[in-house]
């Protein structure tokens, strides 16, 4: 028999991303129209621990939906890592008669979910990454909002980079993933875009386009460059030294978190914190919400876990192409 479910509690853990808002209004609100109790926990598991537990009602979600950032909050807690502070999490769920969590997150977020369902408690995974990068999904919270506002970014950084005639090396978000990088060099017509999982080092390449491009007329130069190489000061500078093309750097940084998240962070964010809790009352446990071929699914954690993810070789190919 389905475990019954009577008390859900909803935290965010991990990277902010735009949207974890309009998550956790739908999952307050689809909660208690389905007769269930919901308890926020502030902090992440962070807060888990610490007893940071709080009752919410549909007046407690009110105004939020078109808000950047959690109101939960969130932090990254080491010791949630351990299985001390994993089996003291799910005696504190127990204590404070929570039957199911549902975890906004990224992967490391759903280890800790997967560690307490192991314990008894349901849990159900929300992919809540600006960076793409979870491989069962096709969509995460919050990467709709922060590739538009990189890409308007790097809109005005070409403008002033025109006027100069400079070349711009702007540095977007994604240490391990490069999907941020991809779409704005696609969408910004940038002339280079340096991927984790795809950049050779080589910056001789670089700066042989670059002089390529000016022989050619181009006014301009712009590359997009992941955080996961960064190093975007020291590169405009021996770009500089060795085309004599006057380069800048710019780092956009922690910009791409914040933000009202766009319409569709909102509607698919609402979508998949009500599927959540909708499989929790359906007794699932252990599960993670992804978004496939345009419908709204559901994993197994552990294998959600087990799949990879790959830059689309397509894309990155006709990149190249796009910005002769």
């Amino acid at each position: 028999m389905a475990k019954e479910i009577n008390t859900i509690g909803v935290l965010t853990s991990g990277g902010d991303a735009p949207g974890m808002n309009a998550a956790i209004r739908a999952v307050v609100r689809e909660a208690i129209a389905k007769g269930k109790k919901v308890k926020g926990i502030k902090r992440g598991y962070a807060g888990l621990l610490q007893e940071e537990i709080i009752d919410m009602e549909t007046k407690d979600v009110s105004d939020i939906i078109q808000r950047g950032g959690t109101i939960l909050q969130t932090a990254r807690c080491m010791e949630f890592t351990t299985p001390e502070g994993q089996q003291k999490g799910a005696e504190i769920c127990r204590k404070h008669g929570i039957d199911g969590v549902i975890v906004i997150g990224g992967d490391g977020s759903f280890k800790g979910a997967q560690k307490l369902a192991g314990l008894g408690i349901n849990t159900i995974g929300l992919p809540g990454t600006i960076d793409l990068d979870i491989a069962c999904t096709e969509y995460t919270i919050g990467f709709d909002t922060a590739v538009n506002t990189a890409m308007e970014a790097i809109d005005k950084v070409r403008d002033t980079s025109t006027s100069h005639e400079r070349c711009s090396i702007i540095e977007v978000m994604g240490r391990g993933a490069g999907y941020i990088a991809l779409w704005c060099g696609i969408a910004n017509g940038a002339e280079d875009i340096l991927l984790p999982e795809k950049y050779d080092y080589d910056e001789q390449k670089l700066v042989n386009h670059i002089i390529e491009n000016r022989k050619k007329g181009k006014q301009h130069h712009i590359i997009v460059n992941a955080e996961g190489i960064g190093h975007s000061a020291s590169m405009a500078k021996r770009i500089e030294a060795a085309t004599g093309v006057e380069t800048r750097a710019t780092i956009l940084g922690h910009m791409q978190r914040g933000g009202n998240p766009t319409c569709k962070d909102r509607v698919y964010a609402s979508t998949m914190g009500a599927l959540a809790v909708d499989l929790l009352c359906a007794g699932k446990s252990n599960r993670v919400v992804g978004y496939r071929h345009g419908d709204f699914v559901d994993f197994d954690i552990d294998e959600a876990l087990a799949m990879t993810k790959e830059i689309p070789e397509y894309q990155y190919e006709i990149s190249k192409n796009l910005s002769l």
